[in-house]
């Protein structure tokens, strides 16, 4: 995989609230447990939630903490540049820039934020792995397109589709491998229930359409907000005796296994 540079992993959607970076942190946590070389980039620099997840893990590390491995880490704010053109034109240069210096790691995980930005859309066409976490809810899942209420046939494609389609065109343009596009359930209830079974329906119909594959992410757990002043994850604690624990760290290694990164 070295020849090829790293594997780009990109979490993004258009919206807020849907634990993105709790997902983004458990994902680079796991590809670190298996002795990868991981550089993250924000690009969120008004919220820097990743950002502060990583600072809040590297503060435990200095205070003490020990067997946490820590992955490379950027913020990457907008062009203030006068005119949209040189704005753009920074923005892929700064990009650029980044992207050359982790080039030789194993992955790179880009955070988005919940907004349209013209460095989320450089970063979409880009993205050999992108990753969409989504609440288990209708709200969320207008994301990606409109739906008839019983049959969910797909009425309209969403913005962030259409761009999304977009940016697998430029990479076919390019000449580069099929973005493998993955909607991740999250904050799922803990208990079956009929709106559960109707947003799996949907997802269902539309992934067919629009050419996605989704799979189940992280339940709503207590433990994933509970970690977040230390900067760890489930995967860092070293005992783990609650069963709700247990479930929540296979749950997070199998999300992992699910994504089909190259190993």
């Amino acid at each position: 995989m070295k020849d090829k540079g790293a594997h780009i992993i990109v979490l993004g959607n258009e919206k807020g609230g849907t634990g993105k970076s709790t997902l983004t942190m458990h994902i680079v946590a796991g590809l670190l447990k298996r002795g990868k070389k991981v550089g993250v980039i924000d690009l969120d620099s008004r919220q820097k939630s990743i950002t502060r997840y990583l600072q809040n893990r590297l503060n435990f590390i200095e205070v003490g903490g020990k067997n946490v491995e820590m992955p490379k880490f950027k913020v990457l704010k907008q062009s203030t540049e006068n005119t949209i053109s040189l704005r753009n034109k920074d923005d892929q240069n700064s990009l650029k820039k980044i992207l050359d210096k982790y080039k030789k790691l194993d992955f790179i995980i880009i955070d988005c934020p919940g907004n349209d930005t013209y460095l989320s859309r450089l970063s979409h066409a880009m993205a050999d792995t992108l990753i969409t976490p989504l609440n288990d809810s209708f709200v969320d899942l207008d994301l990606l397109g409109e739906v008839e209420a019983e049959t969910f046939a797909v009425k309209k494609l969403s913005c962030y589709t259409e761009m999304v389609w977009e940016s697998r065109k430029f990479r076919s343009a390019s000449g580069k491998p099929p973005m493998d596009w993955v909607v991740v359930r999250t904050r799922l209830a803990s208990l079956d229930s009929r709106n559960n079974k109707r947003v799996h329906d949907a997802l269902d119909a539309l992934q067919k359409r629009i050419m996605f594959r989704y799979v189940p992410g992280l339940y709503e757990r207590v433990i994933y907000r509970e970690l977040f002043p230390n900067g760890l994850t489930v995967l860092d604690m070293k005992k783990v005796t609650n069963l709700s624990h247990v479930s929540a760290r296979q749950e997070v290694r199998s999300l992992i296994d699910s994504l089909n990164l190259p190993e």
